[in-house]
């Protein structure tokens, strides 16, 4: 196959793949932004509604808070990935082009998303020891100066720290990634675990306005 028909492929795939996150990000932010007008014509505030403060959390409050966090993270991470699962589809292509398949784009996202919900999971852990301890309040900010005094160091701290600067440079050169890591693999296990080890990084390189 010539190399403008393989790039006529490769745009047409381009569009499917951005469209459906496009699509997805679309969804995530909609529904947070529903959430939030739900409870506000609702007449309530939102947090407190979500987050019981005088009673421990049950299975259920655990779950609306992760899927709440799983969700805006899809909302918020899915386009800083979109440049990495682009590479991902023009690789993709060219190999099928070459009957050297490697596993499909979804493989691949399936990974972005795990990494993203093994965040959120730990993120509603924290939510909860917080709250109970009175660090935290339901708005999720800090419960009084003195701890929001220490959130700013440590973030500040982090900045400096080996392994900040390692994500950035993972999230911010995807081919370097790439090739630090073997390139894409063929087998499914192989490119979702490849999704997860970059959306780590990508999560990391979140908390900094570098990132």
């Amino acid at each position: 196959m010539s190399s403008a028909s393989l790039e006529i492929l490769f745009r047409r795939d381009r569009r499917i793949v951005v469209a459906a996150l496009v699509v997805l990000t679309a969804l995530a932010w909609g529904y947070l932004v529903r959430l939030a007008g739900s409870m506000s014509m609702a007449g309530m505030d939102m947090s407190a509604a979500m987050t019981p403060m005088l009673r421990a959390w049950s299975a259920s409050d655990f779950t609306f808070i992760f899927l709440m966090w799983a969700i805006m993270m899809v909302g918020m991470m899915t386009p800083s990935a979109t440049p990495m699962i682009l590479i991902y589809v023009r690789v993709a292509r060219q190999a099928a082009q070459e009957s050297r398949p490697i596993a499909a784009t979804g493989w691949f996202v399936g990974g972005y998303l795990l990494s993203w919900a093994a965040f959120s999971f730990l993120a509603a852990i924290a939510q909860g020891a917080l709250e109970r301890v009175a660090w935290l309040t339901p708005m999720m900010a800090a419960a009084s100066s003195k701890v929001g005094g220490v959130v700013l160091i440590v973030a500040g701290i982090y900045q400096f720290t080996p392994l900040k600067n390692n994500c950035l440079s993972r999230c911010q050169s995807p081919f370097a990634f790439i090739q630090a890591n073997g390139g894409f693999k063929r087998g499914m296990g192989a490119s979702i675990q490849l999704g997860m080890r970059h959306g780590f990084y990508c999560i990391g390189c979140c908390f900094s306005p570098a990132g």
